[in-house]
């Protein structure tokens, strides 16, 4: 074998020696509607960071307090996730304190039950929203936020498909999803009879982190080191347009009656401060984050 070809193949093994695996979670949802996005920009960050990573599926479907404890056990069934943040997810995770989503999480409309399409048109107040039920995820943060709230969940699902199902015989009047799931979640659950609300926005501040676990600190400053480049080049803002850049006239965010919540649950550290790192939908552009 010649020697240069030889120094390339042992080049090319050393390359791969050093590629890290990182395993992201096999969510409930049979199209995830924040995978793309979140998947093609921890790819982006990754690159940018100067590391050698390789992305993989975990190969069990888990529910995200299944994820955080797998990550935080350490058990090498998954490495990082893209969640919500709240002051127990920092303490038990790192944090990448760059919301991905740009907050986009905390802005949500809800899906109805298609029977009763316009039962939310007269709402104005968080008092006259609380007269329904809606439904949540026992282990999502927006559970407790709606409910410090004042708004009412009438149920806790264990399953995501659940919920849904729930909707669609009348069990909850409503279900907050953010501008950023709506959309598909409707197109994935056209067989049942589920409609989208076209009055209300209702908004709590939030930010949408990946999170690693405490062992891998350097996976943890190369995300956070990829995505500030990204910001810098513009390619993060490339990227979030792409995906979700029509998002205000798709979902007519403009004409909504904004409803603000308050996140008790929102860390100190949130970055609330950098501006730039946060999106404001068409009419609400004074709101916070």
């Amino acid at each position: 074998m010649p020697r240069c070809l030889s120094v390339l193949l042992l080049c090319l093994s050393m390359a791969c020696a050093r590629a890290d695996s990182v395993i992201y979670p096999r969510h409930q949802a049979a199209h995830d509607p924040q995978l793309d996005y979140a998947l093609a920009l921890l790819r982006l960050a990754l690159e940018k960071s100067g590391a050698h990573y390789t992305l993989r599926q975990s190969e069990r479907v888990m529910v995200q307090s299944r994820v955080i404890q797998e990550i935080h056990d350490a058990t090498g069934s998954v490495d990082v996730l893209w969640t919500m943040t709240t002051r127990e997810r920092e303490a038990e995770l790192l944090p990448v304190r760059i919301p991905i989503d740009r907050g986009l999480i905390g802005w949500r409309v809800a899906l109805l039950n298609a029977a009763r399409p316009q039962l939310l048109q007269n709402v104005r107040t968080v008092e006259q929203l609380a007269r329904f039920g809606a439904g949540q995820m026992r282990d999502w943060p927006d559970t407790a936020i709606l409910r410090q709230g004042g708004l009412r969940v009438l149920d806790t699902s264990t399953t995501y498909e659940g919920l849904f199902q729930q909707l669609a015989v009348g069990r909850i009047d409503y279900f907050p999803r953010s501008v950023i799931e709506a959309g598909q979640e409707l197109a994935d659950h056209a067989a049942l009879p589920l409609a989208l609300d076209a009055n209300l926005l209702i908004h709590y501040p939030s930010a949408f982190y990946f999170f690693v676990g405490k062992q891998r600190p350097a996976l943890a400053r190369d995300i956070e080191r990829g995505l500030e480049r990204a910001l810098a080049d513009g390619s993060f803002e490339a990227l979030f347009q792409r995906h979700y850049g029509k998002l205000g006239e798709q979902l007519k965010l403009r004409r909504r009656h904004v409803l603000e919540l308050k996140n008790a649950a929102l860390p100190e550290a949130t970055p609330l401060a950098r501006r730039e790192l946060w999106y404001r939908p068409p009419g609400a552009e004074q709101a916070l984050p």
